[in-house]
């Protein structure tokens, strides 16, 4: 039966009184929610909390954030530091659970008497963390990030270099790139990883810089982020307390002053010992004890201990290939 035109104006109106309805009880939410309303308020704080607190396997924080849809593994190189890593693993816990950025801790521990070869160590790191990791941070145990702005997100088409000249309490050249440093596996490989001749203190970020640019690499590094050198890390290394190794014998500073082209990620020799995984404070770690394997004919200088100094002529020549950094001197101020 057909509907009397007075009862389709009934139905019609209706309707709009009741979308009206429902579109005035939407906007009033929304309204109380920007005005800060208890329940907005505690649903938005449950929901960041859950985003600090998800951790997972190896310290794993619910995907999204800075990089959605990637996973990062903070490389750690390391020896006889245990007071500053009770530090790193629950700062870093929090920091990369606030950006939402799905993580894991791998801390390579130099087991073997050689000297500190952290190279070698960042090596073995990328070969046995998780492959669920599409990306790395090479990252220094005592080097925490203070300013949120400093972002771990996934280095898309360039490595990204974090603590820059301008941010890093203490090395201050251009063509620095240590401290911490985020690149993709896929580029990590591509240079075949860093140099496995650089035993002691110094020059292996140097040379890795010089893979990249011949790789044609660019590295970003953080724009304006409103802090500088004293203010966007904590730095927890104390020289007197831990001298570094600059010792150089045979021929080791000749040859470990340009481009490494016999050793890298697919000449890397090591043996894994013992795998733990960790909690510090809530934290998950996993460590790896690993001895390295030198290769005495190709790098003596892995154990300084009773060899002779070097006493060979240095090479001088700059080219492409040299990795000792230029840096600019200060000028004096005359007064």
């Amino acid at each position: 039966m057909a509907l009397k035109q007075s009862e389709v104006k009934k139905i019609l109106f209706g309707l709009v009184v009741s979308m009206f309805l429902v579109v005035t009880f939407i906007l009033y939410s929304c309204t109380k929610c920007l005005e800060g309303s208890a329940d907005c308020q505690k649903n938005h704080h449950q929901s960041n909390k859950l985003v600090a607190d998800g951790v997972g396997n190896g310290g794993e924080v619910g995907g999204g954030g800075s990089a959605p849809g990637h996973k990062l593994c903070l490389i750690v190189p390391f020896r006889d530091r245990f007071e500053e890593l009770l530090e790193f693993a629950p700062h870093m816990k929090s920091f990369l659970g606030h950006q939402g950025v799905s993580h894991e801790v791998w801390v390579i521990n130099q087991e073997d008497k050689y000297r500190f070869n952290r190279a070698a160590l960042i090596n073995v790191g990328f070969k046995e963390s998780s492959k669920s990791c599409d990306f790395i941070a090479m990252h220094d145990v005592d080097l925490l990030p203070q300013n949120p702005k400093l972002e771990y997100k996934f280095p898309e088409s360039s490595p990204t270099h974090l603590a820059a000249p301008g941010l890093h309490p203490k090395y201050d050249y251009e063509t620095f790139i240590g401290g911490i440093f985020l690149i993709s596996r896929k580029h990590f490989k591509l240079v075949d990883g860093m140099s496995n001749k650089y035993w002691g203190w110094g020059l292996e970020d140097d040379e890795l810089f010089v893979r990249l640019r011949q790789a044609n690499l660019n590295i970003e590094r953080p724009g304006r982020i409103g802090t500088g050198k004293s203010n966007t890390f904590k730095h927890l290394h104390n020289n007197r307390e831990r001298k570094r190794d600059n010792a150089k014998c045979y021929n080791q500073r000749n040859l470990t002053r340009r481009r490494d082209r016999q050793t890298g990620l697919s000449t890397l020799e090591y043996k894994v010992s013992s795998r733990r995984k960790l909690e510090i404070d809530g934290a998950e770690v996993m460590f790896l004890d690993v001895v390295l394997i030198c290769d005495k004919q190709l790098t003596p200088w892995c154990n300084c201990t009773g060899a002779p100094l070097e006493t060979e002529e240095r090479d001088l020549t700059r080219d492409e290939d040299v990795v000792v950094p230029i840096i600019k001197r200060q000028k004096k101020i005359k007064r």
